[in-house]
């Protein structure tokens, strides 16, 4: 039991820390623009406890863990998640659209410089201390995390980074489209994420990690500047 906790919280701070760090960078690229909002509202912050949603980061995100860790192989294939949004006042951006698009891309943006640096630090050969192997084990998922946060968002279906992007991006009319996909956007992720792989045994989000993964893990390593030969297939 003890063995199961500690796997738990190895993997559960790194989700927390890149939910964290993903929501926070939302909210200092939009001070950068020129938004105090989520600055006057207390969530210009990099403590984890202002950003919490109790479902979309505790509950679901911990089920997601435990399931999974208590299936053999023990190992996290899938995480989902989401943090409390850090407001935003788009009003106070000189272009709001394209403001936004930028504000929303500052947070994959976030998580892909996170999974870099732990690609930097992590230790890539076999680990001969049970110290040095926690250590990897918990970069690992940390990049893991990292990588799958910011390539979910990035799907282009608004309120995720990535619709919120291509309202920035499209034609006026043809924004104004999909941004009136935000109003039913959560229930489409949830239908192509949860339902539909369960209903038909369809799984595009899934089938796309797993062809997407590996080459985005070999690629931080190689712009690391790292060898992830010694490794013996402990990487994604």
């Amino acid at each position: 039991m003890s063995h199961f906790l500690f796997n738990l919280a190895l993997a559960v701070i790194p989700v927390v820390l890149a939910i964290t760090l993903h929501e926070a960078a939302h909210g200092y690229a939009a001070l950068a623009l020129g938004d105090t909002t989520a600055r006057d509202a207390g969530r210009l912050s990099l403590n984890p406890i202002r950003h919490i949603d109790r479902v979309g980061t505790i509950i679901l995100p911990g089920f997601l863990l435990i399931s999974q860790l208590l299936v053999p192989p023990h190992r996290i294939f899938f995480m989902f998640g989401w943090a409390k949004p850090v407001p935003i006042g788009a009003w106070k951006f000189k272009d709001p659209r394209r403001g936004m698009a930028l504000v929303a891309s500052a947070g994959p943006l976030m998580n892909f410089f996170l999974a870099w640096l732990a690609a930097l630090v992590i230790p890539v050969a076999d680990a001969e201390t049970a110290s040095q192997a926690v250590i990897q084990q918990f970069l690992l998922y940390f990049m893991l995390s990292n990588v799958v946060l910011g390539l979910f968002n990035l799907l282009p279906i608004p309120p995720l980074d990535g619709g919120r992007i291509a309202v920035g991006l499209l034609p006026e009319s043809l924004a104004q489209i999909w941004a009136r996909l935000e109003r039913i956007g959560i229930l489409l992720v949830l239908l192509v994420v949860f339902i539909l792989p369960r209903m038909i045994g369809f799984d595009p989000v899934g089938q796309a990690l797993d062809q997407v993964l590996p080459w985005a893990f070999r690629t931080l390593f190689w712009l690391a500047g790292r060898d992830i030969d010694g490794m013996n297939g402990n990487i994604i």
